[in-house]
């Protein structure tokens, strides 16, 4: 298949890659190209900048949640764009693992045969930026890298310098973008602040990016995607969707938003209608069958989800009534009794008795482990993968708590294991990825409690 595809990879975390990233596809916008955006790794933040940078939807790519095949299907199955722009993970080299390539953006370039943008951070040096690419040019062969974009440069002849010594190298500098707080994505503790909490937000996201692609030399990037090999894959044959048999509420507002849509376009495959509701703003559920909050910012917006009463006693009375409830982190977080913030306490369904309490220091780990009892995306003993991210734990929860998930790497709620199953609720701090069989499942078990 022939896809132009660039990837743009980053030194470390905190480079600008998501700036770097969203500026390329809005440049190339402005130039008449269509744009599909993806995301190596587990993130929920940046694809939510991607897709409004591109117009599109962005698309998770994650070889530890999703596996090499599905990785590469997916890709292919939803370049349907002019160009494919990925923005990498982290490091260009990090992943899940310190001693392979797993996870990683290295990873991701050499399964896709993309070529590599290299984003470097240039505010405290100058030349010695020269070895520092080299070093990730020669880490490992292949090396998929063939160009630099220096960020946050501190004027024009320092912009030269890193240039120059680039050059002398043979690595071709593709844009110099200024340090500029204009140009900066506004952060916080779990990353870049998500675009969705404030329409002025997002407009001040377009602003940056259309400033910062005014620094990149957009059609040379252009021609670096269509240099791209092309992909030796079979053409994907689209999945079969089975008949809507049941509705599914799904929590989507300012304060929950974290979902791979992956996972929401598999549920409707397997049959699931999604009625999108607000526990924000919205007073009362929707008509549904079961219901999925995911994850977010319920910390942030405390307040607000506490003054919300109404759809706080609605979500508790579902569980009671013992209709379906999947939760991932913030999600699980609403469910327990309620929040502490630093010194504020916040009410929250009260689904789950414990309390959510916020620390500051991040859980951040890929996970790995095994279902060990029915719930509601398994009915019978299975691997899984997953991710965790989170700065909360929860305290007070009874000790004859059920855990459907023995984790072998990662922490989960407590001491490894993971995932709250009381009676038709399933809630955890781990994110997932369905799949076909997982969605499946899911939507059979919302329908089998619906039913009873």
């Amino acid at each position: 298949m022939r896809i132009p595809r660039v990837i743009v990879a980053g030194v470390s975390s905190g480079v600008g890659k998501t700036l770097v990233a969203c500026a390329i596809a809005h440049g190339m916008r402005q130039r008449g190209y269509s744009v599909q955006p993806f995301k190596v790794g587990p993130d929920y933040i940046d694809p939510g900048y991607l897709s409004i940078a591109a117009g599109r939807e962005a698309r998770n790519l994650d070889t530890w949640l999703m596996g090499r095949s599905r990785v590469v299907e997916t890709f292919a199955h939803s370049s349907t764009s002019d160009i494919s722009v990925i923005e990498g993970v982290m490091g260009h080299y990090d992943g899940a693992s310190g001693k392979t390539n797993k996870a990683s953006t290295h990873e991701a370039a050499q399964l896709l045969g993309a070529p590599v943008i290299l984003v470097v951070d240039a505010s405290r040096a100058a030349r010695s930026i020269a070895a520092t690419v080299k070093g990730f040019v020669s880490y490992q062969t292949p090396s998929s890298i063939v160009g630099v974009i220096l960020n946050r440069v501190g004027s024009g002849r320092h912009a030269r310098f890193c240039a120059d010594s680039l050059e002398q190298s043979g690595m071709a500098v593709i844009g110099a973008i200024p340090r500029d707080a204009s140009m900066a994505l506004e952060s916080r503790h779990l990353g870049l602040v998500p675009p969705v909490e404030s329409s002025q937000r997002r407009t001040r996201a377009l602003e940056a990016f259309k400033a910062a692609s005014e620094h990149i030399h957009v059609d040379a990037v252009i021609s670096v995607a269509q240099s791209a090999k092309p992909l030796q894959i079979l053409r994907p044959v689209p999945a079969r969707r089975r008949p809507a048999r049941a509705t599914i509420g799904v929590a989507l507002d300012s304060s929950f938003n974290f979902y791979y849509r992956d996972n929401l376009e598999e549920l409707e495959r397997q049959g699931a209608r999604l009625e999108f509701f607000s526990p924000v703003s919205d007073a009362k559920l929707p008509d549904c069958d079961g219901l999925y909050i995911g994850g977010g910012f319920p910390e942030v917006l405390g307040s607000a989800l506490e003054r919300n009463s109404r759809m706080r006693r609605a979500i508790r009375a579902y569980a009671e009534g013992r209709r379906a409830i999947y939760a991932e982190c913030g999600g699980l977080m609403y469910l327990a009794r309620s929040i502490k913030a630093g010194k504020r306490r916040y009410a929250m369904a009260g689904v789950i008795d414990a309390q959510a309490v916020m620390g500051k220091k991040p859980t951040l780990a890929y996970t790995r482990g095994e279902i060990t009892r029915r719930c509601l995306i398994s009915q019978k003993p299975h691997g899984m993968r997953g991710h965790e991210f989170h700065y909360s734990s929860l305290e007070g929860l009874a000790d004859d708590t059920n855990l459907a998930y023995a984790l072998f790497s990662g922490t989960g709620i407590s001491g490894g294991r993971d995932g709250i199953v009381q009676d038709e609720v399933l809630a955890s701090y781990g994110h997932l990825y369905f799949g076909d069989s997982r969605a499946r499942t899911l939507v059979d078990g919302v329908l089998a409690a619906a039913r009873r």
